[in-house]
């Protein structure tokens, strides 16, 4: 199993409605070396009150080694050409360690909080994103005229003197945020990978996510195993019962920002939880985000999280999704990441996990 972990963690203040700091440069490339330096074979950057492709390059300048991705990037406040460029200079940069991924957000916050229009059902446009994207892909490496019409998208002028040109590593892997079954199909179909959301429990995933990816590979003529799957569950570890208390409380309140989110609630109705998605909506917008981790139980978090103690941890990721990942995104506790050899061992471990 490949290992990555976040340029930017997202610690539980901000999940509480509490803001988050501000950002210096030095932190993104102190933060690459050492991930790189611990053993992660990659690292990513979320788009979660920041851009996710800026601090990408200072990361490509401080490391040799591993991989670059954004976790995930917002497409359709972007231009595909805007994305399109800012992921063949990551490429090119980066010597070909770059991996593109993309998610679509929620229709609200595309048109309130990014000021982007909705113009469609998100599974159809982002199809069409793709395509056009691999579409500029291919006229940036060989030239020639460029072709995409669709419905939403038309991509059918590239003059050499805005063309980057070709590059050495012209292949930008694309991987997809995945909830829901169109998504799946989707990124079974089309992308090198797929970027499981930790929202979808372990059981949600094998019962409705991955048999929809499957049938989407199938439909492009080829399997599972030609496709990335990136899974990033939840965390709650301690290595004292008091300290496994308090990440469990931290997970459910990470866990209640998800779970809030409409779009995600066939996630909790797939549990009998459809209640509790509705009060935790009706809760986020009163503003009572420290409130929210209260709906959600012990037995509902076992559902969402891997729940450990440092020793535990990685026999117990064995257990419930080591068959299931090729590549897991952890977001360790602060603790544990001040502990480089610690760090160093559990990602030994994890790598050995098939």
């Amino acid at each position: 199993m490949r290992v990555e972990s976040g340029l930017l963690n997202i610690e539980t203040e901000q999940y509480a409605g509490q803001g988050q700091e501000g950002l210096h440069i030095g932190q993104f490339a102190a933060a690459a070396r050492k991930l790189e330096e611990l053993g992660f074979d990659g690292t990513t950057m979320p788009e979660a009150g920041h851009d996710p492709f800026l601090p990408l390059v200072v990361a490509a300048e401080h490391t040799q080694r591993i991989a670059l991705a954004t976790n995930v990037a917002i497409a359709f406040p972007r231009s595909p050409l805007i994305t399109a460029q800012l992921a063949w200079d990551l490429q090119q940069l980066s010597g070909g360690r770059f991996q593109l991924g993309l998610g679509t957000q929620v229709k609200g916050h595309n048109e309130r909080r990014y000021c982007a229009p909705w113009t469609g059902a998100p599974g159809p446009r982002l199809r069409e994103y793709v395509q056009t994207l691999r579409a500029m892909f291919e006229a940036f490496q060989h030239g020639g005229k460029a072709k995409f019409e669709g419905e939403h998208y038309r991509f059918t002028l590239m003059p050499p003197f805005f063309n980057p040109g070709p590059i050495t590593h012209a292949h930008v892997p694309i991987y997809v945020a995945v909830v829901n079954k169109y998504m799946a199909r989707l990124a079974g179909e089309l992308c090198e990978g797929v970027r499981l959301h930790p929202i979808a429990t372990f059981s949600y995933t094998r019962a409705v996510v991955m048999p929809q990816i499957e049938a989407g590979a199938r439909k492009a003529g080829r399997s599972l195993k030609d496709i990335d799957l990136v899974g990033a569950p939840f965390l709650a570890l301690g290595r004292t019962r008091e300290e496994l208390a308090q990440a469990k409380q931290d997970a459910k309140q990470r866990i209640s920002f998800y779970a809030s989110t409409r779009t995600y609630h066939s996630v909790l109705e797939h549990h009998g939880w459809a209640d509790v998605g509705l009060q935790l909506h009706d809760m986020s917008l009163k503003g009572k985000w420290q409130e929210m981790p209260g709906l959600i139980t012990d037995e509902m978090l076992n559902e969402w999280a891997i729940v450990a103690t440092y020793d535990d941890f990685v026999p117990t990721m064995q257990q419930r999704c080591g068959d299931l990942f090729t590549t897991v995104t952890v977001e360790l506790p602060v603790p544990m990441r001040k502990d480089a050899g610690l760090t160093r061992d559990v990602v030994a471990a994890l790598q050995r996990v098939r």
